[in-house]
């Protein structure tokens, strides 16, 4: 039984790891409140998603999106979404563990 109570815990904390790292690493790649860092991930991304649309990014891109993160943090929906997969990842590890 204490197995069980234990990879629950286990996968809930999965959840929980995932909506506190994702804006971590978004932020890591370049994509931060000020805007986007210099000679980063996120400038070479954007520089390519200019060249791909005529000289802007367009809304609703991967870089538009991730800026937004980087920005604002998720939004409600979207840790609700990050969470759900940190869940379910971690729920597959578990059940690998006899």
């Amino acid at each position: 039984m204490a197995m069980i109570a234990a990879k629950a815990a286990a996968t809930v904390a999965g959840g929980v790891i995932a909506v506190v790292v994702v804006p971590m690493g978004v932020s890591a790649l370049g994509f931060t409140a000020g805007g986007i860092a210099a000679n980063s991930v996120a400038a070479n991304m954007m520089s390519l998603a200019a060249i791909a649309n005529g000289g802007g990014v367009a809304s609703g891109s991967l870089v538009a999106i991730l800026q937004s993160v980087g920005a604002a943090g998720l939004s409600l929906a979207s840790k609700v979404i990050v969470g759900t997969f940190g869940t379910a990842a971690m729920a597959g590890i578990m059940r690998l563990i006899p």
